[in-house]
């Protein structure tokens, strides 16, 4: 069984209420049981959190148990160098995924301090992103170094 983590960040606890016209009016833990459904075979765990060090201390934690991450830093994303620095220091590779097109939004939005240390971003394509970089995991065979 293949094991995927994904993390979410700041504010990503409001989706499906929260700006939908930019994030859509679907909540992440309906999203996340379709995706359970639709890869039986990967063993998902999920984490979101709006507080920057309990982000660090659980990629922290993936180390060992997770063979990709799954990573939406929102916010913390233009800001974060403890961020940036966690998901270089774990050994896991990850997947920077955005659900709203960071380059067609506010200029702040536009730099991504996490994206150098991930080896690959999807933005963008809504929730459909994290589906996405699931498969990237899934068909490159990577594994955590």
């Amino acid at each position: 069984m293949f094991s995927i983590a994904i993390v979410n960040g700041p504010n990503l606890n409001l989706l499906g209420t929260r700006e939908t016209d930019i994030y859509g009016n679907m909540s992440f833990e309906t999203y996340l049981e379709g995706l359970k459904k639709k890869y039986p075979d990967v063993s998902f765990s999920y984490y979101q959190s709006n507080v920057e060090g309990e982000l660090v201390n659980y990629l922290h934690d993936c180390r060992g148990k997770a063979q990709g991450i799954i990573f939406n830093g929102a916010g913390y994303t233009h800001t974060s160098v403890a961020l940036a620095d966690a998901i270089a220091a774990i050994g896991i590779p990850v997947v920077e995924v955005h659900i709203s097109n960071i380059y067609a939004r506010e200029e702040y939005r536009k730099t991504s301090l996490t994206a150098s240390k991930c080896i690959g971003c999807i933005t963008g394509l809504g929730l459909m992103g994290y589906e996405l970089a699931l498969q990237y995991f899934i068909n490159s065979g990577t594994k955590a170094s």
